[in-house]
């Protein structure tokens, strides 16, 4: 029996690489238990990429196709694009009719974001930038999602989006909106190839569906422990990113590859080589579902449009409510 309904969603960044696994393996676990709408966020990579939205559709669809291999299950999920359901707009204007400035200045990422971008030359003292939580909470609550898949520092967003619920039904009288509860997500961060964060903007991500070459070569410039010369020198795996893949795709082994690196009794090339032939087992399954998919534009499509369709009669009935308590 499902537990209730769930919203979740990305921006449409393009191919994902193998860091947001863990959020994507956790969707297709929330999907067997909830009504599950995930959503392909259109509108709001336009918050932050207003001036050039040339990529945002081919960005959609790899990410979707990323979707797909990690498992999500179009029979079990909505799986839509947020534009194309257009009251989520509308239940966001809605919303910005009674909501307090204040409320949106006081979120704790939104002073923060803007003095980090603006240092790299983006201007997005914008009211989209200023009002995306207040869209997001029009994304979550058009469906009366009762729950929402969240990271710890994501729950300020989430917390404004119960208080709009609240003042919603305050307002009108009305028992119209759940207050979601946040399903707090066990998020794996996992570090780039060069000991940074994993993104594409650093060249140190590896693709879901990374070829084996690909593979390979992205772990061979992986950064070992920097103290370690020679091939029997001894190491410590707790500054090596290899080792850290390693606990991820090869635990079995973990063990028995740190006392070997700590007594020099396994080289850096050896130790890559294994943690190689295991990520690329591991990783087959979602590369052979990408390129099925990739050789079947159609199906991708006919997803996108069920998916657009189940949403959109669901975010229908919603404002048809919602319409009904203001009295229009």
């Amino acid at each position: 029996m499902s537990k209730g309904t769930i919203l979740s969603g990305m921006r449409p960044t393009g191919r994902l690489h193998i860091g947001h696994l863990s959020v994507l393996d956790n969707w297709v676990k929330l999907q067997e238990e909830y009504n599950c709408f995930f959503m392909v966020a259109d509108w709001h990579a336009l918050t932050t990429s207003f001036e050039d939205t040339s990529k945002i559709k081919e960005n959609t669809r790899d990410m979707v196709i990323d979707w797909l291999s990690a498992g999500l299950d179009p029979g079990k999920s909505a799986i839509f694009v947020q534009s194309h359901v257009h009251q989520h707009a509308e239940l966001h204007l809605v919303f910005s009719m009674l909501t307090p400035i204040s409320w949106l200045e006081r979120c704790p990422t939104f002073k923060d974001q803007v003095q980090q971008l603006g240092e790299q030359g983006k201007d997005i003292n914008t009211y989209g930038f200023l009002g995306y939580p207040l869209l997001q909470a029009a994304d979550i609550l058009i469906y009366k999602a009762n729950a929402v898949p969240v990271g710890e520092d994501q729950l300020p967003h989430l917390e404004m989006t119960r208080e709009v619920a609240r003042r919603y039904n305050f307002m009108y009288d009305t028992k119209l909106f759940p207050e979601p509860q946040p399903i707090l997500a066990k998020v794996s961060l996992l570090p780039g190839t060069d000991g940074r964060k994993m993104s594409k903007s650093y060249n140190n991500d590896i693709a879901i569906g990374a070829s084996s070459e690909e593979i390979q070569t992205k772990v061979r410039s992986m950064i070992t422990d920097p103290a370690r010369v020679r091939k029997n020198d001894p190491g410590n795996p707790e500054v090596c990113v290899v080792y850290t893949f390693q606990k991820i795709y090869n635990p079995a082994e973990t063990g028995e590859i740190a006392a070997e690196c700590r007594q020099g009794a396994i080289g850096c090339v050896a130790c890559k080589k294994k943690l190689a032939e295991k990520m690329d087992a591991v990783m087959a399954p979602y590369r052979e579902r990408r390129e099925a998919l990739m050789a079947n534009p159609g199906r991708v499509d006919e997803i996108l449009a069920a998916g657009d369709e189940k949403a959109s009669a669901a975010a229908a009935k919603t404002m048809a409510e919602v319409r009904n308590v203001l009295g229009f």
